[in-house]
């Protein structure tokens, strides 16, 4: 609860009203990651409460979910530390989010239920929670087209230069998964990756990556734990 209050007030304090929030739910710095879970927070108005909505794995099975809730739930899930990133969008962006988020039905135009952990970034196979962050942000961010669907999304993120993350999995890591976790999957990962261990996906720092390269003014800043 007190991440969610340092969140807010400092959101409150910049005038901001829509931003993506990133959470370290787990230690990822094996991999040379730090925030693991990105979502959007926005409010409607100065007297409206903040709202978080992000996509989450249903537990012990492969399907998602988009979820609205406060921020205090965001950070209620024992994280491995509470340091929080804001990525800021520019004006346009921001209208444009502000118009799709309170509309649960535009934000499933780019939602897949067939969830994996390490879903592959241009493949429709599955998605994870930041893919469809990230995918939303193609949405809400094309000036030269209306994007109707995760394939239109991804082409674009192509367009615009995403490059997602890379991990590298042994054979153990990557067979133990798929057998003992319903809720990952590497078969939508092209052969020449997947085989080499080479397993490439959208995380919180390879969106934080693209948009600080966009030249489109995102105001990106971080708030820790321990001032």
């Amino acid at each position: 609860m007190s991440a969610a209050q340092r969140v807010t007030a400092e959101l409150d304090r910049r005038g901001i009203q829509v931003a993506v929030l990133g959470r370290i739910g787990q230690d990822l710095s094996k991999y040379g990651l730090k925030y693991s879970h990105a979502a959007f927070v926005y409010r409607e108005g100065s007297a409206t409460p903040w709202r978080i909505v992000h996509l989450l794995n249903t537990c012990g099975t492969s399907k998602s979910d988009l979820w609205y809730e406060g921020v205090g739930n965001f950070f209620l899930d024992d994280l491995f530390a509470y340091d929080a990133l804001v990525m800021v969008p520019p004006p346009a962006t921001a209208q444009a989010l502000l118009a799709r988020l309170p509309r649960g039905k535009a934000l499933r135009s780019v939602h897949d239920a067939d969830y994996s952990l390490v879903a592959y970034p241009f493949s429709t196979r599955y998605q994870n929670s930041n893919a469809w962050v990230l995918e939303t942000l193609a949405a809400a961010s094309a000036r030269d087209a209306t994007l109707n669907n995760r394939e239109q999304a991804q082409a674009w993120l192509k367009m615009a230069g995403y490059q997602p993350s890379e991990m590298e999995l042994g054979t153990f890591t990557r067979l133990g998964g798929r057998m003992f976790k319903v809720n990952v999957a590497f078969d939508d990962h092209p052969n020449e990756l997947r085989y080499a261990g080479h397993i490439r996906t959208v995380t919180v720092d390879s969106i934080r990556r693209f948009l600080a390269t966009r030249g489109e003014g995102w105001e990106i800043f971080e708030i820790p734990a321990k001032p």
